[in-house]
């Protein structure tokens, strides 16, 4: 079985096979497949000269940022980006590749992995948390919800550090990347992370303002010394200074504060569409 640095260099220096493109996608988003000495790689390549100008965010700088959130994500240990590397070469140019997610069950994937679902207003499942009443087609009254699951709290907790600003349901996924051997949730979709400004938008609210759990907080701390030392280092090859500043900053208030962010003023809350 591969290492995960086994696999992140498959990723970075194979040659890429591109089989699809993801017509739904905003930006290029490329199906492809990575070999490296007789190692073969199934995995998303978004070159950097596919992606569309944002009003808020550098051009050109997507990629890199979907590089970064798998780089605190590893630091963390909570696994919650798939393996992501980047490319200087391709059959597009530079930027991202990630290991493909596939479903457990082998057939297509769920919106929302079965964890983050849209309901019949007052029918929210047993373990599940009611996030935001609305009307779904035809005016029919729904609620937007989701399980009460740790790998969930913990993205919940990822994408405040990250200041992700769309964590769509659609971004959730439960499957397993191969080579390697147990299925987990993941979070996918990270171009519009690390702004200077706090731009947090998310359907994972279900626990906004409580408090984190030890092994979070621990688990934080060691992240807030990792961003001190190897961590920055690689994360300055990505952000800029600012960026990284900022990111810090998060994550120092989070730890004072101990408990989960709530939605901010002045910048929608929820992404829209949700999923």
């Amino acid at each position: 079985m591969l290492s995960i640095d086994d696999l992140l260099e498959v990723l970075a220096r194979g040659e890429l096979t591109v089989q699809a493109r993801m017509a739904d996608a905003s930006n290029a988003t490329l199906l492809a497949v990575s070999e490296w000495n007789g190692v073969e790689i199934t995995c998303v390549y978004k070159p950097t000269a596919g992606e569309r100008p944002l009003w808020d965010f550098p051009d050109a700088t997507l990629g890199l940022r979907e590089v970064a959130a798998y780089e605190v994500s590893a630091a963390l240990g909570w696994e919650i980006v798939p393996p992501t590397a980047w490319r200087e070469e391709g059959p597009f140019g530079q930027g991202m590749a990630q290991a493909w997610v596939t479903p457990t069950d082998g057939g297509e994937m769920a919106p929302g992995a079965g964890l983050v679902e849209v309901v019949d207003r007052g029918k929210v499942p047993e373990g599940w948390i009611e996030v935001v009443e609305a009307h779904g087609p035809g005016g029919r009254p729904v609620s937007l919800v989701h399980a009460d699951d740790v790998s969930l709290r913990r993205m919940c907790v990822f994408d405040s550090i990250v200041n992700n600003a769309d964590r769509k349901g659609g971004h959730v996924l439960h499957g397993r990347v191969q080579p390697l051997a147990e299925p987990a949730t993941y979070g996918v979709d990270h171009g519009v992370t690390f702004s200077e400004d706090d731009k947090l938008r998310t359907v994972l609210w279900g626990w906004a303002g409580e408090s984190l759990g030890d092994e979070d907080l621990t688990d934080l701390a060691r992240l807030r010394e990792a961003m001190a030392a190897d961590l920055g280092s690689r994360l300055s090859l990505l952000l800029t200074r600012r960026e990284i500043a900022r990111t810090r900053q998060r994550l120092v208030d989070l730890l004072r504060e101990g408990r989960f962010p709530l939605p901010g003023d002045g910048w929608p809350s929820l992404p829209w569409p949700a999923f």
